[in-house]
């Protein structure tokens, strides 16, 4: 595997990656650490993950500079999500316990009846490069605390973040194999899924990589959770607070280079107030500031590789020529490395790439509509569902207005974000599973019944 520095386009280190007899090696290990880790008492398992959360504390610098070298997040960013899987660890150490509770149900008298939550066992997580500890670690927490245990396929523009969030949980104590980081190319996934030895899968990442992961574990009869980005809405309705609007807005769009699949991506404007937002939301974009992602006070960095800019210009370019209308940004920056400015495209016409695909970067499209129905059906008008934004002063109206949204996730007066403490995941072509909270953690349970006269 070879490490392309994006913000200079220079090589930072070849890895060498693992073969399919290191990957029978790896699976033999997961099943007989699985055997001893199920018994595990769940206090011992918590007491681990308030460890790791620990280490991610004590390294955080360490690991948001390999972030940074190999992705190109800017280092505040990268410190901000060491921070976040740190918190994660926090949440299930001192959680899990109550999560994994067994349920009581009603049952005749001199009978108890009630459903218990085992481990399954392996578990393959085929995670990306955009958030490359925080995707692993919202799997991590929850899946090891059952009982599980863990098979990373990371991206192989990450691996040593891969190798990295390994050393963590070693560090922290786990037992040896209980998690793992194959460095393997993905012709060799549906070889994991298939062998019995992994008992589910989850992925985050693409249609045609989750459409994979999900074909193959469907044909195994395996469980699968995927997450598979969106196009989310962002909708500012006529009694908005446009500055607050315009300045999250910005920020939604552009954190982390736009490579994130909740990034608001759509921004859906009421007529009334879209002059003075479109106004306002240039001028926050632009102030934001591109350069050295090693430089604390960069907002906007390279994007991860040179071929996915490229794959978000001729976006832009195909849109444009549409009839889509450049106000801000627009060009590759003249500059080594893969920057590409953060860009506002207005007059976006129906189906052109802008409008109808998932654009994995800074570029925020804008439309003008001239009532709340209106709104409403642009933002349904995608067959993605992930999250959607609503911005309105009149808090019930927000909440019927998300009543009516199809996303996994509506933030009003917010912009979107996954937080351990509630449900993450869409519908539609989004995917389906959650990950998070409770009901994130019972993904990959056996949610066993058990009847006692």
């Amino acid at each position: 595997m070879q490490v392309i520095n994006p913000a200079t386009g220079e090589r930072a280190e070849t890895v060498e990656e693992h073969d399919a007899s290191d990957v029978q090696d790896a699976l033999e290990r997961s099943t007989a650490a699985y055997e001893e880790w199920r018994e595990r008492p769940i206090r011992e398992r918590e007491e681990l993950l308030a460890a790791a959360g620990d280490v991610l504390r004590e390294n955080e610098r360490e690991y948001a500079e390999t972030m940074t070298r190999e992705m190109g997040k800017p280092i505040s960013q990268a410190l901000a999500e060491i921070e976040k899987c740190a918190w994660v660890c926090d949440h299930y150490a001192q959680h899990g316990s109550a999560y994994l509770e067994a349920d009581s149900h009603p049952s005749p008298p001199g009978s108890d009846v009630e459903t218990v939550y085992d481990p399954l066992g392996p578990i393959l997580a085929v995670m990306p490069w955009n958030f490359p500890f925080w995707q692993v670690f919202r799997f991590a927490a929850p899946h090891l605390t059952s009982g599980n245990v863990g098979l990373l396929k990371h991206a192989s523009n990450v691996p040593g973040c891969a190798q990295a969030i390994e050393d963590v949980f070693r560090e922290a104590g786990y037992p040896e194999d209980v998690f793992q980081s194959l460095l393997i190319p993905s012709d060799l996934v549906d070889d994991i899924i298939e062998d019995e030895r992994v008992k589910a899968a989850t992925v985050t990442g693409s249609g045609p990589a989750g459409r994979a992961v999900a074909s193959t574990a469907g044909d195994q009869l395996k469980k699968s959770v995927l997450e598979l980005g969106g196009s989310d809405p962002f909708v500012v309705l006529d009694d908005a607070d446009i500055e607050d609007a315009a300045e999250t807005g910005a920020w939604a769009r552009n954190q982390n280079g736009g490579q994130s699949c909740i990034a608001g991506k759509r921004f859906l404007v009421h007529t009334d107030v879209y002059d003075e937002f479109l106004e306002r939301f240039v001028a926050e974009v632009e102030s934001l500031t591109v350069g050295d992602p090693m430089d604390v006070d960069t907002d906007v960095g390279p994007q991860a590789r040179e071929d996915l800019m490229e794959t978000l210009h001729e976006q832009v370019e195909a849109s444009v020529e549409a009839g889509a209308r450049v106000l801000t940004g627009g060009e590759p920056m003249d500059r080594d490395g893969a920057f590409y400015p953060p860009t506002v495209l207005a007059d976006v016409p129906e189906g052109c790439p802008a409008d109808s695909e998932e654009t994995f970067g800074p570029v925020a499209a804008v439309y003008e509509i001239d009532d709340a129905d209106g709104l409403l059906a642009k933002a349904n008008d995608t067959e993605l569902g992930l999250g959607a934004s609503v911005w309105t002063t009149d808090r019930a109206r927000g909440q019927r207005l998300a009543r009516e949204i199809d996303a996994g996730c509506v933030y009003i007066n917010q912009l979107v974000k996954s937080d351990p403490r509630v449900p993450f995941g869409g519908v539609k072509e989004s995917g389906y599973g959650r990950e998070l909270a409770r009901e994130g953690m019972l993904e990959f349970v056996n949610r066993k019944t058990v009847w006692t006269e």
